[in-house]
């Protein structure tokens, strides 16, 4: 218990520091072994070191899902799965005594035969459905015989979100209160909802689209701006669908506008998720 609550200290202070961008403007790059990531990341452990968390009350982790797509000509094609482990490294550490899995990065984002959706460019990598959500089956069911009890996906893009939540139902049907998963729905949905609202009612109304426009950029330069080409994107003219940027206007994006998402998407993960442990003890 002792080494659970020094953990939820360290957590929380950790948190709060990195819900803020860093000096100079930038942004705190993937966090490594070697520093804060290795506190909360599966892949920095040992099996001994899972094996002894777990039998010390150890029984949450998040299940990260990016993908691989097309973002326009001014974002790399790993977008959500940067941010994706980024975040998920951030909300473990706000709500404590929770690990974080690696990534899942390959996700539906179209058909191959014929192209469709994001398939319809270079730069994206996508899988059926039915391969999609056995993943997600096998990952939950690892994690669960080992002792993991309370199992949460987290996904950072909408076109697999369904997916998610079917899963989550048929695993929490056939667990049978053995162990339980959280599709963590609010993450995502605040991006679309409170974070599009607080764009348009603070000038931004015409700059707000459906994909790698104003939101979606600034949310990258936030996280990471290495990924962002960003003096192409401010001599650039307006792109349109035909650059694979749907609706919106990224060229004013900046990474002040992007924390402010970023903190509404930990703020409401981080809430959602001690709803739950709260309800599942």
């Amino acid at each position: 218990m002792l080494k659970n609550m020094r953990f939820h200290r360290f957590g929380a202070v950790c948190f709060l520091g990195m819900l803020t961008i860093a000096p100079q403007g930038k942004a705190q790059t993937a966090l490594t072994c070697q520093g804060e990531g290795g506190r909360v990341e599966f892949s920095c452990k040992t099996w001994t070191e899972i094996q002894s968390g777990i039998q010390s009350g150890l029984d949450s982790i998040i299940v990260p899902v990016g993908g691989a797509e097309q973002s326009g000509p001014y974002i790399a094609v790993g977008k959500h799965n940067v941010r994706a482990q980024m975040l998920a490294d951030r909300i473990a550490y706000g709500v404590g005594n929770t690990l974080v899995a690696p990534v899942i990065s390959y996700v539906p984002e179209g058909s191959t035969s014929p192209r469709t959706s994001h398939m319809k460019f270079a730069g994206t990598l996508s899988v059926p459905p039915a391969v999609f959500e056995g993943v997600l089956k096998g990952a939950a069911e690892s994690l669960r015989v080992q002792g993991f009890r309370k199992i949460i996906f987290l996904g950072d893009h909408g076109g697999y979100q369904s997916y998610m939540e079917r899963v989550a139902q048929e695993l929490n049907h056939s667990w049978r209160g053995q162990a339980f998963v959280l599709y963590l729905k609010d993450y995502y949905e605040v991006i679309p909802r409170q974070y599009a609202d607080y764009l348009r009612s603070h000038g931004h109304a015409s700059e707000v689209g459906m994909h790698a426009e104003l939101s979606d950029t600034s949310l990258m330069l936030a996280t990471d701006p290495s990924l962002v080409r960003l003096e192409k994107l401010r001599s650039a003219s307006k792109p349109t669908a035909s650059d694979g940027v749907y609706g919106g206007d990224p060229r004013r994006a900046t990474a002040e506008l992007g924390q402010i998402g970023i903190d509404m998407q930990i703020r409401t993960a981080v809430a959602a998720i001690q709803s739950f442990n709260r309800s599942h003890p």
